[in-house]
């Protein structure tokens, strides 16, 4: 055998240096793109949070007594959490009167239903919900929502929708705190 072919042999693999470049690379790219597709997997799930809180919302309007000054009086999370109890963005956590929602936009973000004006009217509260999902879920439920406030961490509460003031989702995503550190309240009257 030549002396050629002897070093080409003993040269199978990869030097150390080589093994540490490639490492580092992949690592910068992890680095880089990881909050990237969180923002990304997060975005992807308002349309579907958007609807099924619309759809609890519009269910609870037209289920509401006709005729009644508090037609909401006894809602609470609860009945929200029956609804979404199999849905794959919320998750629901505790049994009866103890039950927490769970929602998908934001790390431990949580969803809170109360009647607000002795019943005339109620309000969904959402935590923690992330900066990718800010402007799209406001947007989402400006439709059926009367009043909307929007409560960035750090912040003090903005009303991004009411009465007086016409909704605009480039305020809303001008108001959004990076992170999970938004919490929005909706407000939905008959």
């Amino acid at each position: 055998m030549s002396t050629f072919n002897q070093s080409a042999d003993r040269q199978k693999g990869f030097s150390l240096v080589e093994v540490s470049m490639v490492t580092a690379i992949v690592l910068l790219l992890a680095i880089i793109g990881i909050p990237a597709i969180g923002s990304y997997v997060v975005e992807n799930k308002v349309p579907r949070a958007g609807e099924e809180l619309a759809r609890f919302i519009l269910q609870t309007k037209v289920n509401a007594p006709n005729g009644s000054a508090q037609p909401f009086a006894g809602i609470s999370t609860a009945h929200f959490a029956a609804l979404v109890r199999d849905s794959s963005i919320f998750s629901v956590v505790g049994t009866e009167a103890a039950q927490k929602v769970f929602h998908g936009l934001g790390t431990e973000g949580e969803v809170t239903v109360q009647p607000v004006s002795a019943g005339a009217a109620f309000s969904i509260g959402m935590s923690r919900v992330h900066h990718a999902a800010c402007p799209s879920l406001a947007s989402i439920l400006q439709r059926v929502s009367n009043t909307i406030s929007l409560t960035p961490a750090g912040g003090g509460a903005t009303v991004v929708k009411d009465s007086l003031t016409p909704y605009s989702a480039l305020m809303v995503e001008s108001r959004c705190a990076r992170g999970d550190a938004n919490d929005f309240l909706f407000t939905i009257s008959h």
